[in-house]
């Protein structure tokens, strides 16, 4: 067979594999948006629907192209076994089944498809990801309903490639020959850039991830990126965070974002730690023996709010904030929207820019100049970090001890029967702490729960929670997709907050001057419906209990983050004129801006950093509406997060100096 012939057959071979994938993704995606249907907004329109098929099904033209690519340079151009052709046709059909099978749990979990989030669950325990999702996910009967997809897909593309292709034309001559062949070359070439800009011949009229947000509902924006574009959307961010390509990071502003964050005006100097450096105004409080930093599993906010109440999972930490000696905050934001990007942010005090600092060589270079334990060994504590999982968890034990932490009491500490794969029950990782506090010298704790996460497994009956209650409450509410799965959930966050405020009540008593902040690592995963608020979605409760704590010590629903709470507890211990340093300013002298890697908000109104969307908090009136002005609010928030991002990054990659190192 001469390779004109060659050539001609394997090309058309190809384009069957270029079709049978484009339809394939398009039906999956269909098929998603059918039997995902309760989180599409309520007035979306079927017209909105069409246009979302329509743009994914364009977009898609880039996955299906980019697998026939293979296809095409191996077996058609050099002249592999067509058998690596279909070989190719089964492997794409198997990957994109089960990601289609995946992306059920990951949407109802993260309420997106695939993200960053994907990256994160790489650097952590694999095996305990693994069993959680055979636990708590169905693991194994989606990937038998996969294989299953994939079977069909097999016997699809096995006929396909199996049909005869047309002959090719009678040509006589070289000239003929040469001629006919440029003229296919140039047929795939311009296929070939009509499928790279997704349905156009040009980069202005094309499609991709980043512009295919063409609905005014979210769910369907998701919709229009298929597994492999949602994936390609991930390594893309995941690059531009690494090289500093992210939102609001301007390398060459970085003197300029020091000055702008900086609570010292007219400094020359090339040292960020001059910039960085903050005066304490005088103790607030006489200093306790105990401080205790309280990062509860998944401590979303949104069971505290009214709206809610009937649920009673939250009773326990709302009977805390209540108290005269509390001060709560509705306004606070967890670092990340994942754990170990929230645990770093308490540690280090730098804000997440989607860079992983327990992965960062300079983590374990030396302490971070905004860290947390130098400041407290500076005001005579000792730094402990107690966790209920194992230290090997995402290398938290060794990024917690290099930034200074004196040390780490994991899962096997605890002298505990194991709960799930992630560690101990929570009663077990505070009676462990209970017990160690009588031998211990001043001392402030950073806790990390783990019983509210995945799997959830706990025997909630036995713990005394009323399941059927809960459940009956929850049909209640509008929207939500699975009652039962929520109802179980909300138990695990109901054990979390009997376990925590009961620890609270047990060490005051004994320790009465011990001082308390009670927060999340992220609230991101448990939503109370298919269309929670960013602020719902996003937000976690900060409540500041303990000795000469009152309603008043702080303004009402002051805006804070993670990054807030350790030059807080400086403001409110550390006599007059004492030194250190930190990104954020304490909650005393609040900027007003409070953000993650994904959502920011102000006194006022919450939005999305990456998007669009900006809503007015929930309990700020809507009578107020008139007098919030959007996009003045949001554009001093975007000033304030891009100078703190620019200068975490610069720290991340550079260092101290405004010179490269």
């Amino acid at each position: 067979m001469s390779f004109l012939t060659r050539f001609f057959d394997g090309v058309q071979r190809d384009l069957r594999i270029f079709f049978f994938l484009l339809i394939l993704l398009e039906i999956y995606r269909a098929a998603f948006i059918w039997l995902m249907s309760d989180y599409m907004d309520a007035g979306t329109t079927s017209e909105q629907i069409r246009t979302a098929l329509w743009a994914g099904l364009r977009l898609s033209l880039k996955t299906a192209g980019f697998v026939t690519a293979i296809s095409f340079v191996f077996v058609t151009l050099l002249g592999l076994t067509p058998r690596l052709r279909l070989a190719i046709g089964i492997l794409a059909s198997l990957i994109f089944s089960t990601l289609y099978m995946a992306r059920f749990p990951y949407f109802r979990t993260f309420n997106s498809t695939f993200g960053i989030e994907v990256i994160n669950g790489l650097n952590d325990d694999l095996w305990a990801i693994l069993v959680m999702a055979v636990q708590e996910y169905g693991l194994l009967w989606r990937l038998l309903l996969a294989l299953v997809l994939t079977i069909l897909c097999i016997a699809t593309i096995s006929r396909l490639l199996l049909l005869k292709t047309l002959p090719l034309p009678k040509i006589r001559g070289t000239f003929d020959k040469v001629f006919f062949m440029a003229l296919m070359l140039i047929a795939i070439g311009f296929f070939s850039v009509f499928v790279r800009f997704g349905g156009s011949l040009s980069y202005a009229n094309g499609i991709n991830w980043e512009n295919s947000a063409v609905t005014s509902d979210r769910f369907l924006n998701e919709c229009i990126l298929d597994d492999g574009q949602a994936l390609y959307r991930t390594y893309s961010m995941a690059k531009y965070m690494d090289d500093g390509e992210v939102s609001g990071v301007d390398e060459k502003s970085i003197q300029a974002a020091a000055e702008f964050i900086s609570a010292r005006k007219n400094l020359e100097s090339k040292n960020l730690a001059d910039y960085l450096e903050r005066t304490a105004g005088g103790a607030r409080i006489d200093k306790p023996k105990h401080i205790f930093i309280i990062l509860g599993e998944t401590f979303m906010q949104w069971p505290m709010l009214g709206k809610y109440s009937n649920l009673h999972v939250a009773d326990g930490i709302k009977s805390i904030a209540a108290e005269e000696n509390s001060y709560y905050s509705r306004n606070f934001m967890p670092n990340s929207d994942f754990t170990s990007g929230s645990i770093c942010g308490v540690v280090t005090g730098l804000p997440d820019i989607g860079v992983h600092i327990n992965y960062q060589p300079r983590t374990y270079e030396d302490v971070y100049i905004s860290a947390l334990a130098p400041v407290f060994h500076a005001l005579g504590y000792r730094v402990d970090f107690w966790y209920g999982g194992l230290p090997s968890w995402d290398n938290i034990l060794q990024a917690v001890t290099a930034q200074g932490f004196d040390n780490f009491y994991g899962y096997p500490d605890l002298n505990a029967p194991k709960q799930t794969v992630w560690g101990a029950k929570d009663e077990f990782l505070f009676d462990a702490l209970e017990r160690h506090l009588p031998s211990e010298p001043p001392t402030v704790h950073l806790i990390m729960t783990t019983t509210n996460h995945p799997p959830y497994n706990l025997n909630l009956a036995l713990e005394g929670y009323d399941y059927d209650k809960t459940l009956a409450e929850i049909r209640r509410l509008p929207n939500v997709p699975d009652a039962e799965v929520l109802a179980t959930e909300l138990g695990h966050y109901w054990y979390m907050d009997k376990v925590v405020t009961k620890f609270v009540r047990s060490v005051e008593k004994t320790y009465p001057d011990s001082l308390f902040v009670v927060t999340g690592d992220h609230a991101v995963r448990s939503d109370p419906n298919t269309h929670p608020t960013i602020f719902e979605h996003q937000s976690v409760p900060f409540v500041l209990h303990g000795a000469g704590i009152d309603k008043n010590i702080l303004p009402p629903d002051v805006v804070g983050d993670h990054i807030s709470i350790v030059p807080t507890l400086v403001e409110l211990i550390a006599p007059e004129n004492f030194k250190y340093h930190s990104i954020a300013p304490s909650l005393f002298q609040s900027d007003g801006v409070a953000f993650n890697s994904a959502a920011f908000l102000t006194e006022n109104i919450a939005g999305e950093i990456d998007g669009d969307t900006v809503e007015l908090l929930p309990h700020v009136a809507s009578a107020d509406l008139d007098s919030v002005n959007l996009t003045a609010e949001r554009e001093a928030a975007t000033k304030v997060i891009s100078a703190m991002r620019t200068v975490a990054w610069w720290i991340l990659k550079h260092g101290g100096d405004f010179q490269k190192s």
